[in-house]
């Protein structure tokens, strides 16, 4: 099939990535699989030429409101992959919530990361559909979004390169190279108010004052260039804080593979795939205590889970000072992503789903 795959592609995000990996697993089964920016679809001439069934046979689209509203009233059958945005923060606007509704009413399937996603999405959208295929499919019955959407974890696959010079990375974060016992704190995140990527700082580098071997290196796109301005301001007050250069996935998984944990501060997630990446790479987690982020870590079995800063504080002492239970930790997580998160699985689930869409 000739598949069109609407998603925000911004490099280096988590949604980009997700959607080459999808792109990968539907190329492996054959299909011809098209990637297209959904943030750069700015006119109703452009997307009905896209959802011509002269230019493909199907469509998907990462996120019910980003991607799925340009495929409302295709001409050819698409399929929608949950966001956490959509679930966690779009659902709160009327309007975005009226149209995400509509379109998971006209979907042939939808995927979300979670059960707890899938309960949510459900429970939003059990009464709000509006097509009439939809309802005519149901033969009257009032529609129950739970029946089209699937549950399937994102797959995981790490590749960290050999020659990636840490003592570099080091320099050009401006951290001391020479320093002994250094222990490096990386958040991961598109540089945007729902990951909050200032919440730890002022923590962190009162911490470093008291303890010069801590860092934190905060690194990913800068989505918001107001917050960017913003966190830059911040951070040049801050010492043991830093702000990194977005790096190739490669080179960000070989810096995560040496750094002493990943961190995660967000207001809201769907599946943060650097949170499973580390888990990957045997280097533990400390993530804030959110849903989305509490539907993957157990805590103090597979990472540690904050809800505030001085608690993050704590919880990171005492993994400097415990290493047994470090090393437990990311054994037991490394075994919850071998067998929740399976690359494999994934790449079947969407090699099955998108059958539907003949």
């Amino acid at each position: 099939m000739r598949l069109l795959l609407l998603a925000c592609l911004r490099t280096h995000t988590g949604n980009a990535t997700t959607a080459a990996r999808i792109q990968s697993h539907l190329h492996d089964a054959g299909h011809i699989c098209i990637l297209k920016d959904a943030s750069r679809c700015e006119s109703l001439t452009e997307i009905a030429n896209l959802t011509s069934p002269d230019q493909f046979d199907a469509a998907l689209a990462i996120h019910l409101y980003k991607g799925g509203r340009h495929l409302q009233g295709s001409r050819i059958p698409f399929g929608i992959i949950f966001g956490g945005t959509d679930i966690n923060e779009d659902i709160r606007s009327e309007e975005k919530r009226r149209v995400m509704g509509a379109v998971l009413g006209e979907a042939r399937f939808a995927v979300a990361f979670t059960t707890k996603m899938k309960e949510l999405a459900a429970a939003a959208w059990k009464v709000s559909y509006s097509t009439s295929s939809w309802l005519e499919l149901q033969k009257g019955n009032e529609p129950d979004a739970s029946q089209k959407i699937y549950v399937q974890y994102q797959g995981i696959r790490t590749t960290p390169i050999e020659t990636f010079d840490w003592c570099r990375f080091l320099q050009n974060a401006d951290i001391p190279a020479d320093t002994e016992d250094l222990h490096i704190f990386l958040l991961i995140c598109g540089l945007r108010r729902v990951k909050d990527p200032l919440y730890l700082v002022d923590v962190f580098s009162d911490w470093h004052r008291k303890d010069p071997t801590v860092h934190l290196g905060i690194i990913g796109p800068a989505v918001d260039p107001l917050l960017t301005h913003e966190m830059k301001e911040k951070i040049k007050r801050a010492p043991g804080v830093h702000l990194l250069q977005e790096m190739p996935q490669d080179d960000l998984h070989a810096a995560m593979r040496r750094c002493f944990a990943v961190v995660n501060s967000s207001i809201s997630e769907g599946m943060s795939a650097a949170i499973l990446e580390a888990m990957d790479l045997d280097i533990p987690v400390l993530a804030r205590n959110i849903p989305g982020n509490a539907a993957i870590i157990k805590h103090k079995e597979t990472g540690l889970l904050f809800s505030d800063p001085q608690e993050f504080v704590v919880l990171s002492k005492s993994l400097m000072d415990d290493p047994i239970m470090k090393r437990e930790i990311v054994t037991r997580a490394k075994d919850y992503v071998k067998k929740y998160h399976s690359w494999e699985c994934e790449r079947k689930a969407y090699q099955n789903l998108v059958l539907r869409l003949r």
